[in-house]
Parts: structure tokens; sequence; C-alpha cells
């Protein structure tokens, strides 16, 4: 048995949230969304995603294009309604969690299994995961693109300090590269209360 055989529970996992309609995002996000899943894996990272069109599915592409792991998780119950009611892909997963909870619950477990969450172009529902990650204080970063979410993001925490791990960045590498020593130094303070 091998050291990450005993620990694979410290791989970080992020979570990748967005928008499933880009046409607001401007002419590069698909690829931007790729190049963010791309480095992903090559870092070893997990990447989770609410299992939808858009952002997610082309970060989760270029995840699993270079090698990654993909984790989605579903407002459905079950595959068939995944497919048929709600009109989502599978594609590009390694594994979809089928939470029966509706784009609500999704969003509270799928924020919640992650160690940090990257915020790309979105709306409503993008918006949704960034509240969750900020108020349970988890490393999040957003991604500041040719897109109107990381204005509007400053403009609601105007002034709101909750989370210090809150991180904003124009290069997914970088922004991932801050969010990785946020979720290393929680999982080393984690590790140093148990010896």
């Amino acid at each position: 048995m091998t050291e990450f055989d005993k620990h694979a529970h410290r791989v970080i996992k992020i979570g990748v949230a967005g928008a499933s309609e880009t046409g607001r995002c401007g002419v590069d996000a698909l690829e931007i969304a790729k190049a963010l899943g791309e480095d992903m894996a090559k870092r070893g990272i997990i990447m989770l995603t609410n299992t939808t069109t858009g952002f997610p599915l082309w970060c989760a592409k270029g995840c699993k294009e270079a090698g990654g792991t993909v984790i989605g998780f579903s407002p459905a119950a079950s595959e068939k309604e995944h497919r048929e009611i709600y009109r989502l892909p599978v594609d590009f997963m390694d594994l979809i969690i089928y939470t029966g909870f509706g784009f609500v619950g999704r969003d509270l477990l799928f924020v919640r299994s992650a160690d940090a969450v990257v915020i790309g172009c979105g709306e409503i529902d993008t918006f949704h995961a960034f509240t969750i990650g900020y108020q349970d204080k988890k490393p999040v970063g957003v991604l500041d693109g040719p897109w109107q979410t990381p204005g509007l993001i400053r403009g609601l925490l105007e002034g709101d300090t909750a989370n210090p791990l809150l991180h904003y960045n124009k290069d997914p590498k970088k922004l991932l590269e801050e969010l990785i020593k946020d979720v290393a130094k929680a999982k080393a303070d984690i590790s140093h209360e148990f010896m």
C-alpha cells in the first residue's frame, strides 16, 4: 500500500461553477474554461462540477482530455431523469452523483464536497454556488474575464470581508495556485489536529 492509497482523501478537489448558457460570456469563455480544466488535470486536482452545459462542461472536457478526473453532481434522482427531464449532459464525467435534490440541493452538495470553488462566467446558479462557498469560508477563486460576474460579486460584497480566502485573477493558472495554497494549508491544519 502506497502513501497515496492510505491518504487518497487528501487529493485536492476543486469545484467549477459557471454559466450553462455562455452567450453573454464573451467569445473566449469556453476556451478559458477548457484551459482551466486542463491545468487542473495537470496538477492532479479532481474536478467537481454541477453537471451542466456551457462553462462547466468545457472545463470538464479540458480536464478529461488532459487525463484528469471529473465528478459531477446532478439535480436529478437518476440518469434517466438527468437526461430526459433536466436535459443535462453526461459527457466528460467519471462519476455522476444523482442527488435528487433539484438545483438548489445539488449546489449545496456540490460546493460542500469541494475543497475550493472556482467561479467562472455565470448567472444566478453560479452566484448560488459562490454564496455557499463564500459563507462556508471555503477558498473561492473568481475568474476575471470578459464577463460581468466578477464585477457583480465585487459590488455585492462591497465592504464585506467575511471570507479572507476570496481571490480574483484573470489567469486561471495563477488562480488555481492561490486556491491550492489555501487548501494545502487547511489540510495541513486538519492533519495536525489529529496527530
